[in-house]
């Protein structure tokens, strides 16, 4: 004997998905499905954590560029520093008059008093005079070349800035360089 049931949700004449004659299934035919929200889980998952390594990866690299165009700025800052403090020191104190025979007297930057200058000798019959010093304004290092010619433009001051101190300039891997030139 077989019985047929028949299930409708009230109100209407549709048939409950799944329950119906004929439509019963064993135990062992619904079994092979099992596994499949665990697999689905775990794709969920992988996918979540490549799209979290994907935002760490950029935030990083982000990172990078900001800290990296800071030390760009701090070494154009420094630069700066030492192409303003030679303009300074030859306009008002002539201290690097290529006339004077006389021992290169110490300048004074950003606060550092005793910042020794060194006179280049250049071969006979160079018109050029070359004076050089370095200092550490804020911990960060600049080198000032100042070259004195006799033609035009007289005066050129170089300042090479640092986003290092002058003791790490070699061996630090991060050390950028920005340049600051003044003639007249």
């Amino acid at each position: 004997m077989k019985y047929n049931f028949q299930f409708f949700f009230p109100g209407t004449t549709a048939r409950r998905a799944g329950y119906g004659a004929g439509n019963f299934q064993s135990r062992a035919a619904a079994q092979p499905q099992r596994g499949f929200t665990i697999l689905l889980a775990a794709l969920i998952a992988s996918l979540v954590l490549a799209l979290g390594i994907s935002v760490f990866s950029i935030a990083q690299k982000q990172l990078i560029l900001s800290s990296t165009g800071r030390n760009s700025q701090l070494a154009f800052y420094a630069a700066d520093t030492g192409a303003e403090c030679a303009l300074f020191w030859d306009m008002r104190n002539m201290a690097f008059d290529p006339g004077a025979e006389t021992q290169l007297t110490p300048i004074g930057c950003d606060g550092d008093l005793g910042i020794t200058v060194t006179h280049t000798d250049l071969p006979p019959g160079n018109p050029t005079d070359r004076y050089e010093f370095d200092f550490d304004p804020n911990g960060y290092c600049v080198q000032v070349t100042v070259e004195k010619n006799t033609v035009h433009p007289r005066t050129r001051i170089h300042a090479d800035g640092f986003s290092v101190p002058c003791a790490d300039i070699d061996t630090s891997s991060r050390a950028l360089q920005r340049s600051v030139e003044l003639t007249y």
